[in-house]
């Protein structure tokens, strides 16, 4: 009983990402530095000498993770006299106590972004300040850098602002049980109504977010959905892989962050100061996005159009719910991983082609992601008139040691999911599941099972199986360390 428990324990996990992460280049714990640094620093009483605009009466609340002790960022509305709506996004200033080239920062510029494991978070900064001093608690004061955008009743941005403020958490609030309410699925969260006007003000936000969306689809911002299942532990044993479903209030938060983005990356280039842009390029294997299309009966022009691949994924969403994660995934890989790319006064950018926008950089989580970091402390020269403090050369190596790290992180996370899976199923060799091909070339094929929704490869009996395909199979080995589930097709 005790090596079972130990094998579908977080212990081995941990371990298993430790590994992983070095075999990365990862700074898997904090330096002796770093961490007598951390001991140096104290609560700040920001309210007591804070030069910048005192927002703590605005409504502001968080929308995260039920489990999210990182907030980055706040979210309110207001309405204008003349009915448009104005929206305020705060973001942690993080730089406020995280200072260039000291031993935390060298540290975040090494690993670039928090790395969430199934067995362990590993922080960009430490935990005293991403879920303490830099984080926008609840009912604490907190400097940021607030993103403005002045509305239309169409989701059009008429005006932007950008500057620093005081402000307060007045609820953190949690995306499922928010969303719940939003839809009507559920009741008030209670954070939410012992906040006199937070009720209305949460349904001028999700109404303003829905306006946002639409329009950005109208551009050919690309609705995709991919099957991502977080491990359910009860105590140290893995339980079950819960589906994270998509909601009203994720979209809500998402859809602010991508305006709030836009405003940063227009106010920069407006400034004319070198910026670090977040871009998909136009996918360089359209031919094989326009052959699947065809296979669903579709036909997609030859030259990429993100307007008529919306519309197409919006069709097949609609047709056949089941399958579109798959599609969603083989969409995803072919259009190619996005990337950071320095934008210099006078150049145009190449724009982000899975939303739909020319203009996108990343600043709203500092806390976990080194580029926003790095923006933000753009943005404080810019407002404050100061010269921009990295150099032309700098930039072009952070942008490209950024999007190597963010590509190294997202394979340490799913080789750690995939050893949870395996963990979650080696008890059950030799039973039978209901799958589907999600995956077939002459590497492999790969099929996924319904509950618990994992995907392993099918080694014997794949003659003949192409994607879409459904099936039965049987669980013929799993390895834990390599992350290996292994099916054969039950004829």
């Amino acid at each position: 009983m005790s090596t079972l428990r130990n094998d579908r324990g977080k212990g081995i996990l941990e371990r298993i990402a430790r590994r992983v992460m070095m075999e990365r280049g990862f700074l898997v714990d904090f330096s002796e530095a770093a961490l007598n640094e951390v001991e140096k620093f104290a609560q700040v009483d920001w309210g007591a000498k804070s030069p910048w605009k005192d927002l703590r009466h605005l409504l502001w609340a968080s929308i995260d993770n039920d489990d999210s002790l990182d907030l980055d960022q706040l979210t309110v509305a207001e309405t204008l006299p003349d009915k448009t709506v104005k929206i305020l996004v705060a973001v942690a200033d993080v730089d406020a106590l995280v200072k260039r080239s000291s031993a935390i920062d060298e540290h975040a510029r090494q690993n670039t972004t928090s790395v969430y494991t199934a067995g362990k978070i590993f922080p960009m900064l430490p935990e005293k300040l991403s879920t303490d001093l830099t984080s926008l608690n609840y009912d604490e004061d907190r400097p940021v850098i607030v993103i403005e955008g002045v509305l239309s009743d169409v989701g059009e941005i008429q005006s932007s602002d950008i500057y620093r403020a005081l402000v307060r958490n007045h609820a953190k609030l949690a995306y499922n049980s928010v969303a719940a309410w939003l839809e009507d699925k559920g009741p008030m969260p209670e954070a939410v109504g012992v906040v006199p006007g937070l009720a209305e003000n949460l349904r001028i936000q999700d109404r303003v977010a829905q306006q946002l969306k639409g329009l950005r689809h109208e551009h050919g911002a690309l609705d995709l959905q991919t099957l991502e299942a977080r491990p359910i532990f009860a105590g140290d044993a893995i339980q079950d892989l819960r589906v994270e479903e998509r909601n009203r209030a994720k979209e809500l938060i998402e859809d602010f962050m991508i305006a709030a983005n836009g405003v940063t990356a227009r106010f920069l280039h407006g400034k004319k100061v070198p910026s670090l842009r977040r871009m998909v390029r136009s996918p360089k294997r359209w031919d094989r996005i326009v052959e699947i299309a065809a296979q669903h009966h579709s036909q997609l022009p030859a030259e990429p159009d993100s307007v008529a691949l919306a519309s197409f994924l919006a069709a097949q969403k609609a047709a056949d719910p089941l399958r579109f994660p798959d599609l969603s995934l083989a969409v995803i890989k072919l259009l190619g991983p996005g990337e950071y790319v320095v934008e210099f006064p006078g150049e145009t950018p190449p724009g982000h082609f899975g939303l739909a926008v020319k203009d996108y950089t990343h600043s709203t989580a500092p806390n976990r992601r080194f580029p926003d970091l790095i923006t933000q402390r753009i943005l404080k020269a810019a407002l404050d008139g100061s010269p921009v403090s990295y150099s032309r050369d700098e930039l072009v190596e952070l942008a490209r040691h950024c999007t190597e790290k963010e590509n190294d992180a997202n394979k340490v996370e799913r080789l750690v999911a995939k050893s949870a899976a395996a963990m979650l199923l080696s008890s059950r060799i030799g039973d039978q599941f209901d799958a589907m091909c999600t995956g077939a070339a002459d590497k492999g094929t790969w099929v996924r099972i319904f509950h618990p929704p994992i995907e392993g490869r099918l080694l014997y009996g794949y003659e003949g199986v192409d994607v879409g395909n459904r099936l039965k199979v049987q669980l013929i080995h799993t390895d834990v360390e390599k992350g290996y589930i292994d099916f054969k097709k039950i004829h």
